[in-house]
């Protein structure tokens, strides 16, 4: 089991990537928190807010003052989800780093067992999945064709293993995500797929949690433009690895 070495009581860090998120952000936090108390692990949330323009900067602060386990870190310019995410996971605390989607897509009864599989069982990495035969998923016919076929060619273009590369509900030991950390360069949706492609590729062991997932009802995914990046960020991940061989 991972043994906390920081001289603090944080094992687990939960990051919370918000970008305009005033509405949802206090109910998130109350539950993310009941579910890691329930979890069994000393924990801090931290609320890695990315230029936010609706108060969520303000009502962040508010909730630093509510709860002593809950950090902020604010930009003043939105710079991308995968850029808050490497920014936020170099500050934290915990030996165990965690992030999940602030819309709270991915029933929480599966973070016990996100954070278990590295504590306690050893895995580099592990990630929700909504393809694998146990998990429970509504969501539409058209995104769910859409998924499966961006995750076929993930894994017949870029060689993974895994079934589900953009679930938003992942966790990483610390010392593999710090060695992953100069290494991945996309800034935004793709940031998922890219450190899983990176890390098989540096021979981290990756596990895949079963999930119940619904579809957030304000999700910021605009489906026609995101779907057509990745498309083109897969492809020059492709390219890239080639080149390197």
């Amino acid at each position: 089991m991972i043994q906390n070495s920081l001289g603090n009581t944080v094992v687990v860090s939960v990051v919370l990537p918000a970008y305009n998120e005033a509405d949802e952000l206090g109910a998130a936090v109350a539950e993310v928190s009941q579910a890691l108390t329930a979890a069994g692990y000393p924990y801090e949330i931290v609320i890695a807010e990315d230029g936010s323009t609706d108060g969520t900067a303000e009502l962040s602060e508010q909730l630093t003052q509510k709860y002593p386990f809950v950090r902020h870190i604010h930009r003043e310019k939105r710079l991308g989800r995968g850029t808050a995410l490497n920014n936020a996971f170099q500050n934290c605390s915990g030996e165990v780093l965690v992030y999940m989607d602030l819309d709270l897509a991915t029933d929480l009864k599966s973070l016990k067992p996100l954070i278990d599989a590295i504590a306690v069982e050893g895995y580099e990495v592990s990630t929700g999945s909504r393809m694998l035969p146990e998990s429970k998923v509504e969501r539409s016919t058209r995104r769910s064709i859409s998924s499966k076929s961006y995750n076929f060619l993930v894994r017949h273009m870029l060689g993974s293993k895994v079934r589900d590369h953009q679930c938003g509900f992942k966790a990483f030991k610390k010392e593999a995500f710090l060695a992953l950390l100069g290494e991945v360069k996309a800034t935004h949706w793709f940031w998922d797929t890219e450190i899983l492609v990176r890390a098989q590729r540096h021979g981290f062991k990756v596990k895949e949690i079963p999930v119940e997932w619904t579809s957030g009802k304000g999700t910021k995914v605009n489906f026609a433009k995101d779907s057509w990046n990745m498309f083109w960020q897969v492809t020059g991940l492709w390219w890239t690895l080639k080149r390197k061989g």
